[in-house]
């Protein structure tokens, strides 16, 4: 069984793979303050019910493939795999890992490990070009050539974010649930921030999408757009360019990152 952690600004999710099916998955507040320690029982808390591992924390665990944006996460989880984890092969993205995808930024090393590893996985699913939405504490647009080459992309205030500054910042206006409302036109406050969020993001989408498109290809029907994120769905409905969405892409992405680099271990 294959452990993948993708571990982001607001939420970690974690997957549990047998050979190329994942089997469970988990989604967890990102704390950047937990220890090592702290985050082995958590580990065991969670993986200690489920009927496929054992009761003690390894049981059942050949391998694990980790990403992380937030690096103090990172550390305690890199010392969590040596003091527990110890004769598991272990795979950390970070500079220097094979993950396939030639990066054609100025700067590789500022990518996100998130971002190239939903590259490496909507390659590997879809193929190039290709541009991946991911809803998350950022809402980040990824753009991958027809030769399978990570190109670029936008980031953007995510979902959640601006409903907390709509909340911070409005006098008379609060924080809210982040659902679809009956219409575009609210016939309250909190409808009408609702249609905001909902509808300003899927014409966000829209237009960067169709902005990117247009540069990666002759032809923006040959382009994928792929969805993935935990708020993805509420602007899947809404949008008119996402092709596929991919719940896991992260952790798809994870698994073929290990699958690369546990033979040069």
């Amino acid at each position: 069984m294959l452990l993948t952690i993708d571990v982001g600004n607001t939420h970690t999710v974690l997957g549990l793979f047998d050979g190329e099916d994942i089997v469970e998955h988990w989604r967890i507040s990102t704390d950047a303050r937990r220890t090592a320690d702290e985050l082995a029982v958590l580990l065991q808390g969670l993986m200690g019910m489920h009927p496929l591992l054992g009761e003690e924390l390894g049981d059942g665990i050949d391998g694990i493939a980790i990403c992380a944006t937030v690096p103090s996460v990172l550390h305690e989880l890199r010392e969590v795999t040596r003091r527990y984890y110890g004769d598991v092969p272990a795979v950390l993205v970070e500079p220097g890992v094979k993950t396939g995808v030639p990066i054609l930024t100025d700067n590789p090393k500022e990518v996100g490990a998130d971002r190239i590893i939903n590259a490496v996985a909507a390659v590997e699913l879809y193929g190039g070009p290709a541009i991946v939405v991911d809803f998350g504490t950022a809402t980040t647009f990824d753009a991958v050539s027809a030769r399978g080459e990570y190109v670029g992309g936008v980031i953007a205030p995510g979902i959640e974010i601006s409903v907390e500054a709509l909340g911070v910042k409005g006098a008379q206006l609060r924080k809210i649930e982040v659902a679809r409302p009956r219409s575009v036109i609210g016939k309250n406050t909190v409808e009408a921030m609702q249609a905001g969020i909902v509808y300003g993001f899927a014409g966000q989408v829209d237009g960067v999408v169709s902005r990117m498109a247009r540069e990666l290809a002759d032809n923006q029907d040959d382009v994928t757009v792929i969805a993935t994120g935990g708020l993805a769905p509420m602007v899947l409905g809404e949008s008119s360019v996402i092709d596929e969405h991919e719940p896991w892409l992260t952790l798809v992405g994870l698994r073929l990152v290990y699958e690369r680099n546990v033979s040069r271990m």
